[in-house]
């Protein structure tokens, strides 16, 4: 397994705060502690910018990915708005994570609470290649459906 080395600035407001880490050996996102002062309510269908306290400084040809966490997508419809989210190699500012309670229950987030996953990844670039016609598949333009159950 590879290790890359990432700078991180801890902000004022997230000193105490544990780094993001991997919760389990194999795990492929760190998690992103909210950095808050109080407790926050989430109402629902609200969305809310949660600062993380941290600031990285990606090498170049990489990016961060910012994901919800399963549990609280599952247990309380708590999601990542933009996700994935992207943090690119030359941002230097603080990691926000943009929430949003999809529940139908109030959500409380509390200072140090796990609000996301932070997955970094090599970034491919591409050039374009116009072209009058591309190749053909067998799928061709079906798109939306078009390799479902055939029922329609």
């Amino acid at each position: 397994m590879t290790v890359l080395t990432v700078p991180l600035q801890r902000l004022p407001h997230g000193a105490g705060l544990p780094l993001p880490a991997y919760a389990t050996e194999d795990a492929a996102g760190l998690d992103l502690l909210a950095a808050v002062d109080r407790p926050t309510t989430l109402e629902p269908l609200a969305r809310a910018l949660v600062p993380t306290g941290i600031a990285i400084a990606l090498p170049a040809g990489f990016e961060a990915q910012v994901r919800p966490r399963s549990g609280l997508a599952a247990r309380h419809g708590v999601t990542v708005l933009n996700s994935p989210g992207t943090v690119d190699a030359d941002y230097r500012g603080e990691i926000k994570v943009i929430l949003v309670n999809l529940g139908a229950e109030s959500f409380e987030i509390t200072p140090g609470m796990r609000i996301a996953q932070m997955v970094v990844a090599p970034v491919t670039r591409i050039a374009w290649d116009e072209r009058a016609d591309l190749e053909g598949t067998a799928r061709g333009a079906g798109g939306f459906g078009s390799t479902g159950t055939g029922g329609g």
